[in-house]
C-alpha cells in the first residue's frame, strides 16, 4: 500500500469532493479497520480486525464498489456519530438526482472515518 494521507478533516473533505481516488479511500478504510497487507507473503493479515469483519470479509472489501460492505460500514457507525458530516463539517450532501452510488458510498466512508477520529 502506498503512504496514506493523515486522518483529518482535510482528508475527509478530499474524500467527499472526490480529490482522493477510490483506491486510497479503500486503503484508508482497510487500515483503520485493522487490515494489513504483507508484501512478503502477498497476503492480508486480519488479526487486528474485529471478528465480525474478519468472518464476513477475511480480505478487505472494495467499499466503493460493494453495497453490502458499505451497509455493514454504515451499521458500524455509533448512533451518536451518524450525522457527523452535517454536524461537524456542515456537509449538506450531494444534490438529489445528481449523485451516484459511488458518491453515497464515499459519504459513508467519510462519515465512518470521521467517527473513527472521535475519542473512545
Amino acid at each position: 500500500m502506498s503512504e496514506l494521507p493523515p486522518l483529518n478533516t482535510d482528508t475527509i473533505w478530499a474524500i467527499l469532493n472526490e480529490k482522493l481516488d477510490d483506491a486510497t479511500v479503500n486503503q484508508l478504510l482497510w487500515y483503520h479497520l485493522g487490515y494489513r497487507y504483507n508484501g512478503d507473503t502477498q497476503t492480508w493479515d486480519n488479526s487486528n480486525v474485529e471478528p465480525a469483519w474478519q468472518e464476513e470479509y477475511p480480505e478487505p472489501p472494495d467499499f466503493i464498489d460493494s453495497r453490502p460492505a458499505t451497509v455493514k460500514l454504515t451499521r458500524s457507525i455509533p448512533k451518536e456519530y451518524k450525522q457527523l458530516l452535517k454536524e461537524e463539517l456542515g456537509f449538506t450532501g450531494y444534490k438529489v438526482g445528481e449523485f451516484t452510488p459511488a458518491q453515497a458510498r464515499r459519504a459513508t466512508a467519510a462519515n465512518w472515518l470521521l467517527a473513527k477520529m472521535k475519542p473512545n
